[in-house]
């Protein structure tokens, strides 16, 4: 599915809170330089939904790390575009190294996901292809922190995303991200239904600009063109919070359909 081989390991990524409005703007502008992601839906206003199961301790180590705003700090989430039992899940490893972002991504079966998340040695037949010998590092390294941190899945974090490339190559990038959706997990890759969804109070667009190497200067100039300012959007952040301290009746009532659905 979308963006499943083709991921630069090495990026950089600039993230701004856009309206409508500038969206439109913004996609007119890189109409010069960009084409559509082949994966943008016409039936979906031109997205694709992307889901992640995000990893981490007990403590929310990761969680925290991103809160406090350190410098070098990782993620660890396991990414899927559509819910079909043929369909890959992409085991991630996202690291950020300053304002440098370095990605490990191994692509693995829908029915390896919970072993492998629940203890189990990952085998290159759990690989959708068993001689990369570069997916299976990713997949290990990603099992080896998991154990490290003693981690296990926190939320699903789900959105739509609208993305351009660049037409010759995968160097450039351009995203909007839209309709941030939280869901707890409940030991399972099947994502909950609707009435365990919250909705963040995220009510502007998402933009990234995402290249390697050098900044274009094409993108330089969309953002004073656009009097762009650089923010922070951590989903996870953002998803983990409204989970846990949303509305007290919903919570709570969640909590009760959580507690009958596991027992």
């Amino acid at each position: 599915m979308a963006e499943k081989d083709n991921l630069q390991s090495q990026r950089f990524e600039l993230k701004f809170h856009i309206n409508e409005a500038i969206a439109r703007g913004v996609r007119d502008f890189a109409a010069s330089y960009l084409v559509a992601d082949e994966f943008n839906d016409p039936a979906n206003n031109n997205a694709y939904p992307v889901n992640s199961l995000y990893v981490d301790s007990p403590a929310l180590n990761l969680f925290r790390a991103t809160v406090k705003g350190e410098k070098n700090r990782y993620k660890l989430r396991i990414r899927f575009y559509d819910e079909e039992p043929d369909s890959p899940v992409f085991f991630e490893i996202k690291q950020r190294k300053n304002d440098v972002i370095l990605k490990q991504r191994a692509a693995v079966y829908r029915d390896s996901v919970m072993p492998i998340l629940t203890g189990h040695v990952p085998r290159r037949e759990d690989l959708l292809k068993p001689s990369d010998a570069k997916s299976l590092y990713a997949l290990q390294r990603f099992c080896q922190l998991k154990d490290e941190l003693k981690a296990d899945g926190q939320a699903f974090v789900s959105y739509m995303r609208e993305a351009y490339v660049a037409p010759d190559s995968n160097d450039v990038r351009l995203t909007f991200d839209r309709n941030l959706v939280a869901r707890p997990y409940l030991k399972s890759i099947i994502m909950p239904s609707d009435e365990y969804a919250i909705r963040p109070k995220v009510p502007t667009v998402v933009l990234e600009l995402k290249f390697t190497d050098r900044f274009p200067n094409w993108m330089h100039e969309l953002v004073s063109v656009f009097n762009l300012r650089r923010e922070s959007m951590p989903k996870y952040v953002e998803c983990l919070q409204s989970l846990r301290t949303g509305d007290p009746a919903r919570s709570a009532a969640m909590m009760n359909m959580l507690r009958s659905e596991l027992q």
